[in-house]
C-alpha cells in the first residue's frame, strides 16, 4: 500500500489500522462479557475452558496422513493421490 507514499495511500492505511484496532476492542469486550456471564451463572467449567483457550491463542493443527502400510506420508502430491 505504501509503494507509492502519497497522502491518500497513507490515509487508507491509517483507516484500516483504526478499523482493525476497533474490531480487536470489540472482540475483547465480547470475551470479557462471556467470562462475566459464566461467572454469574456459576459455570466454572466453561469459564476455565474459555480462559485457557484465550491465553493459548490461535494454534495451527497439523493433520497426520498415513498410507496403507502405516508409514507417514509427507509429500503433498502423494497425499492428494490418496
Amino acid at each position: 500500500m505504501l509503494h507509492v507514499p502519497n497522502q491518500s495511500n497513507v490515509d487508507d492505511l491509517n483507516n484500516l489500522r483504526r478499523e482493525a484496532k476497533n474490531k480487536k476492542k470489540e472482540y475483547l469486550k465480547d470475551k470479557i462479557d462471556e467470562f462475566e456471564t459464566n461467572i454469574k451463572i456459576k459455570n466454572v467449567r466453561l469459564l476455565c475452558r474459555g480462559i485457557s483457550d484465550f491465553k493459548k491463542g490461535y494454534q495451527l493443527r497439523t493433520n497426520v496422513v498415513r498410507d496403507e502400510k502405516g508409514d507417514l506420508v509427507t509429500d503433498c502430491h502423494s497425499i492428494l493421490v490418496m
